[in-house]
């Protein structure tokens, strides 16, 4: 079966961490075992291969993490990897270590560089999504983000607990600098009067049109935004409110980091073994420069250069849904 001759596959994780990494990282382990290949852990990115951060890695290497977030190979940005220098210090070390193929795990600055490396060194790299933030193209789901919207879904069911009991309004604030997709499904998913994206350009005579017909009916309310909205986020949409309704005990927040965190969810555990799974066969099937993902249930390859193309349309039914439940 093994087409391309690969004996070692280097796997990284790169970028931002997002939940179901470890149960990607687990799953092209036991796969190269399974075909009877080695596989070498490179830590901390770019930044690791170029300074040579690399263990072998066996099954008991990766027991015990499936259910962990975070990533066990920890993560890094490089800049010294954006360098034709830096590449070629990368490139000299995998060819020393008898890295002969790589798995690389993040997002769109994964895959630029992968995309890079490969036409300069033609080393065969099969990316998996592993961002929290849904916006490669190429995938219906990327790894980290069923957990990351339920993580936001869990925050704001615990925050409108206490703006019901004081009557408050809270502006919450979720990560999305370029992609409004956590802020959309989990805006419908906790109920929100309003949800803001980067994608649609906020109107503000809207927003406070619907906050005045909701606000003599009910006891709390949630507004959803986008760290990337075109107001310049919670604190600025705060201060629009707070002008315009004095009144109101308006709240702000920042979620933040701890989207990225905590254990991932069955979806995102199956989603990074099926992708880890495949990942691994196809190396061996001489597959290369392309990123893997689930579209419509099925397996499917994208070309780097078109995954790392943000999709700035955003689904009209699920926007129509949030002008329908807010009333």
């Amino acid at each position: 079966m093994n087409k391309a001759n690969i004996k070692n596959i280097g796997v990284f994780t790169s970028g931002g961490d997002s939940p179901g990494m470890n149960a990607a990282i687990r799953a092209v382990v036991r796969t190269a075992l399974y075909y009877d290949l080695k596989v070498t852990g490179i830590l901390r990115g770019y930044d690791g291969m170029i300074s040579g951060e690399f263990k072998q890695m066996d099954r008991k290497s990766v027991a015990n993490i499936i259910q962990r977030g975070g990533t066990l190979l920890k993560t890094a940005r490089s800049d010294e990897f954006r360098t034709k220098e830096g590449r070629a210090k990368a490139y000299e070390q995998l060819v020393n270590n008898g890295i002969d193929a790589i798995v690389a795990i993040g997002g769109d600055g994964t895959f630029t560089g992968a995309n890079i490396f490969h036409e300069e060194f033609n080393i065969p790299i099969i990316g998996l999504p592993g961002t929290i933030d849904n916006d490669l193209m190429g995938t219906d789901y990327t790894i980290g983000y069923d957990t990351a919207i339920n993580t936001v879904i869990d925050a704001v069911d615990k925050i409108r607990d206490t703006a019901e009991s004081h009557d408050r309004l809270f502006i919450v604030e979720v990560m999305g600098r370029d992609s409004g997709l956590i802020a959309l499904r989990s805006g419908i998913g906790s109920g929100a009067e309003a949800i803001l994206i980067p994608e649609t350009k906020t109107d503000i005579n809207a927003l406070i049109h619907r906050l005045e017909i909701s606000r003599k009916d009910k006891s709390s309310k949630i507004i959803i935004v986008a760290e990337g909205d075109d107001v310049g986020g919670a604190f600025e949409i705060a201060k629009i409110v707070k002008d315009k309704f004095p009144g109101i005990d308006t709240r702000v927040s920042i979620l933040g980091h701890i989207q990225r965190g905590g254990a991932p969810s069955c979806m995102d555990r199956v989603l990074a073994s099926r992708l880890g799974v495949a990942a691994v066969e196809a190396l061996i099937e001489g597959r290369s420069c392309e990123m893997i993902g689930i579209v419509n249930q099925k397996i499917h390859f994208t070309q780097f250069s078109n995954a790392i193309k943000h999709n700035t349309d955003v689904n009209s039914e699920l926007l129509k849904i949030v002008d329908i439940l807010s009333l």
